[in-house]
């Protein structure tokens, strides 16, 4: 079986033992005669998977005991609107620092709902960096400020936590959720859509502060209102039951690595292979400022629009596939998530050597 090195930024590769262990219960989950993806979300034995995800999760972030887990549909653009229609409720108003195009949309959608402004932007350079913020940033009477820690398209990533002092941080963290330690207690509010570090796509986690619940608008559609879905531990309506199973997977899979300490160290030397050899030779260029890189998402270009273009059509012979840039930016994009091995990150290296060998500019 010839398996490529899959460099997609979502839905993205899963882990191959959990794909496997998946495979072997397909049929047959632990002699209940069935699939997970065939049996009912209120059988005893969904229960046990959904309450055994919840306390792997909490185990592997250390989420303190003051927040609830929610495991809720609509991927992570829904929230744009579920967190203002839930959270600007004492003042109607929030402030957004926008990174890149998702917070950029999160922003926009949370207009529709009250006094909302950029407290800082790195719009001006094409969001090759993560805008800097005091506490004097924010405006003291904002219900929240609203952060995308990662930014999958433009490869950043906030380097800081912002001081906001009393006023709950929310955290778009979809593409670097699990991929290393995070101090919860310092955010109000994480969510995350599931397709890019711990499950297939139809998950998206909530993990958030108590006293935040409980306080949505009239007009909140009830399939948001984060106080209803706590009410019903995530089962208001049918969740997203394999998704669910995976994402327990998943948790397992890094707790018997060790944990979250052990993930970044991982981590961190692919993303050091790579982005060593890119500071190295003058080929290939790295837009994005060198305290903002992402060590989930690396970006980089030729220069040359239909050099990019063979790029990421013969790297995809050779095995390596997914590498083109998003539509809205080009060049080239090298997600290198939990699951992709540190062989991978070489043999794209090693195909970037030769590439720029074989086609010089």
């Amino acid at each position: 079986m010839n398996r490529v090195f899959n460099f997609s930024a979502g839905p993205s590769m899963l882990p191959e033992s959990v794909l496997e262990t998946c495979a072997a219960e397909m049929l047959n989950y632990q002699d209940s005669g069935m699939s997970v993806m065939e049996m009912s979300h209120r059988s005893p034995v969904y229960d046990a998977i959904i309450k055994e995800a919840e306390a792997k999760l909490r185990e592997l972030m250390n989420i303190p005991d003051n927040y609830k887990v929610l495991f809720l549909q609509g991927g992570a653009s829904t929230q744009f609107a579920a967190v203002p229609l839930n959270l600007m409720n004492k003042n109607g108003k929030a402030d957004y620092i926008l990174s890149g195009q998702f917070s950029t949309k999160a922003y926009k959608e949370a207009q529709k709902y009250g006094d909302v402004v950029a407290a800082a932007s790195s719009k001006d350079d094409n969001f090759s960096r993560i805008p800097e913020t005091t506490r004097d940033s924010f405006r003291p009477d904002a219900d929240y400020v609203h952060i995308c820690y990662n930014n999958t398209i433009y490869g950043t990533k906030f380097n800081y936590i912002p001081d906001t002092g009393d006023i709950p941080l929310v955290a778009d963290m979809s593409s670097c959720i699990i991929s290393e330690p995070v101090d919860v207690s310092k955010f109000g509010m994480i969510y995350a859509g599931a397709q890019k570090n711990m499950a297939p796509a139809g998950l998206t986690l909530v993990i958030i502060r108590d006293d935040l619940i409980g306080n949505a608008r009239e007009t909140c559609p009830a399939m948001l209102d984060y106080a209803l879905m706590a009410e019903n531990d995530s089962m208001y309506n049918t969740p997203p039951c394999y998704c669910i199973y995976v994402a327990k997977l998943v948790y397992e899979w890094i707790l018997g690595m060790g944990g979250l300490e052990v993930m970044k160290e991982k981590n961190e030397k692919k993303a050091a292979y790579l982005y060593d050899y890119l500071d190295s030779q003058d080929y290939y260029t790295a837009p994005v400022e060198k305290a903002s890189r992402s060590l989930m998402n690396a970006t980089f270009v030729t220069g040359d629009a239909d050099l990019d273009k063979k790029f990421a059509s013969e790297a995809a012979k050779a095995g390596l596939v997914n590498l083109k840039g998003h539509r809205s930016v080009g060049g080239m994009r090298a997600s290198i998530y939990n699951a992709m091995p540190y062989e991978g990150v070489v043999a794209l290296v090693e195909f970037m050597k030769d590439f720029a060998e074989k086609n010089p500019k």
